[in-house]
């Protein structure tokens, strides 16, 4: 867990200036945002693995925007692609008191090497997209679109492949494909 990250997370989402961020920022922390794993075992399945993951979206996304859109028409989302960027994952910290991940313990005794981690078999399976908006809008008000981002950011490769099929927004597509740049390029180099 680094405090660079930390520092550009906060400081990011509270460069928007929605109302509430500071408490989704605490309750963030709460949670376990700071310390929980990406994965299971695939990208950053390790202690701040998902604060990682999440700069390296935010990171993605701001350069993706600027590369497509033009500094112009990027700039009239930038708050968008910070927000959503930065929370379209913020269901994989679990709900409810129960990590989504928990260490992955072997009959042997011994924590696994391939997967480190696993799914809490204590928690109800309920999409991370469909709780990372939850939790989100606990305490700030996402936009519709910012919504829509968070819950089909994983496209094909998420619970709602089918509906998003039409329904593509540029916001949408920014935070999609920086996740899978990030997940696919980014951390298969580190």
């Amino acid at each position: 867990m680094s405090d660079k990250n930390i520092n550009f997370l906060r400081d990011s989402l509270l460069k928007t200036n929605r109302e509430g961020m500071p408490d989704l920022l605490a309750h963030m922390q709460d949670i376990g945002f700071l310390t929980a794993p990406c994965s299971g075992g695939y990208h950053l399945a390790k202690e701040g693995g998902l604060l990682e993951h999440t700069v390296n979206v935010m990171k993605c996304a701001e350069k993706l925007g600027v590369a497509w859109l033009g500094g112009a028409e990027y700039n009239k989302i930038h708050d968008s692609v910070m927000i959503a960027a930065a929370l379209h994952d913020l269901g994989k910290c679990g709900q409810f008191g129960k990590a989504e991940y928990v260490p992955n313990i072997l009959k042997s005794g011994k924590p696994s090497d391939s997967k480190p981690f696993k799914r809490n078999p204590e928690l109800l399976n309920v999409p991370h997209e469909v709780r990372s908006v939850a939790i989100a809008t606990m305490f700030v008000d996402l936009t519709e679109e910012e919504q829509h981002a968070i819950l089909y950011h994983n496209g094909l490769y998420g619970p709602f492949r089918y509906e998003v099929q039409g329904s593509e927004t540029p916001l949408y597509m920014l935070i999609h494909f920086a996740d899978m740049w990030a997940s696919r390029v980014v951390e298969k180099e580190e």
